[in-house]
């Protein structure tokens, strides 16, 4: 890799990445300035006079209210499916944590990522080890939402992200087979991944579930929620899911587009991706432009008097995807 990396021929991108990263910095930087310009002048008033009961707020003022003010006492409302969102967020929060130390793997180099078969086993061994985040995080969120069926919130969290995978590769690695490719994983190989999600991924996973059920805390809103949900108004189309997911996910995607181009470039085999801190730094920068972007779409979705919010900030959030 040294020998590869040193080569007169392959090109260095140094100069780009670091543009790149300046560029995304800046850009992240004037989003934050202008949020918080935004919530000083506009929005700390409005919060600190309805951090109190819903009834003693409707006595506070006389005029009538308009976009999020008139559903404060429903925005803290459980969301639908919470089952199915905190699994979600679990698996997330997994996802994240894997990719944060597959990334931190790739700096450090201690297992030689480079070397044929060893990133697929690193890999593997990081996401059965990272199970237990995944238990955590989502029996943890299921308990504070008031749900009861733990266990059953459990088994959707390990086969949420992970059943669809497996089939996938297995019609992949099917199909490869006939092809007679030589990238196929043999059924040894097929039959150690398995036990290692069996007898690794899963204990972990029903480990971080009951450390998480077990050191919940109640969750307290910041004002109390009205006994009758309002109804959700016909909203416009660009103020629909799928107008708002396709905008939040172009803006958090200009952050990472020269990243990606290399790393697409890696994929089809054009060069080898040897900047793992670039990528390290960019996942970072993404992290923050992604929720500074949920943050200002739930916004908007208040503001046209939408109180269900938990599911349309997921979808935003992961629409850079």
């Amino acid at each position: 890799m040294e020998k590869y990396t040193n080569y007169s021929s392959v090109p260095q991108d140094n100069n780009i990445r670091g543009y790149s990263i300046a560029n995304s910095s800046l850009t992240i930087l004037i989003f934050i300035i202008c949020l918080l310009i935004f919530y000083i002048r506009v929005l700390r008033k409005d919060i600190s006079r309805y951090a109190c009961d819903v009834e003693e707020a409707e006595m506070a003022g006389n005029q009538e209210e308009t976009g999020w003010k008139k559903i404060h006492g429903d925005v803290f409302r459980y969301p639908k499916h919470k089952s199915l969102f905190a699994a979600a967020l679990g698996s997330g929060t997994q996802l994240l944590v894997l990719t944060v130390a597959i990334l931190v793997l790739g700096v450090t180099d201690p297992f030689h990522l480079h070397r044929p078969g060893v990133f697929v086993y690193a890999l593997a061994i990081v996401y059965a080890l990272t199970s237990a985040s995944s238990g955590y995080t989502s029996t943890s969120f299921y308990q504070q939402l008031e749900g009861r069926r733990w266990m059953k919130n459990v088994l959707l969290t390990g086969g949420l992200y992970f059943a669809p995978l497996f089939l996938t590769f297995i019609v992949n690695n099917t199909v490869a087979f006939f092809y007679e490719i030589t990238t196929t994983l043999p059924l040894g190989a097929i039959i150690n991944l398995s036990l290692l999600w069996v007898f690794l991924a899963l204990p972990l996973l029903i480990l971080g579930a009951v450390i998480g059920k077990n050191s919940v805390l109640d969750f307290e809103a910041p004002c109390r929620t009205a006994k009758c949900p309002k109804e959700v108004p016909r909203l416009r189309w660009y103020r629909r899911v799928l107008p708002q997911m396709v905008l939040a996910g172009f803006l958090s995607f200009g952050v990472i587009l020269i990243h990606t181009i290399e790393i697409l470039n890696a994929v089809w085999r054009y060069k080898i991706y040897t900047s793992y801190g670039s990528m390290l730094i960019m996942l970072f920068l993404l992290l923050i432009m992604t929720a500074l972007v949920s943050i200002v779409m739930t916004y908007f979705q208040l503001a046209a008097e939408n109180h269900e919010w938990w599911w349309r900030s997921f979808f935003c959030g992961g629409s850079t995807r």
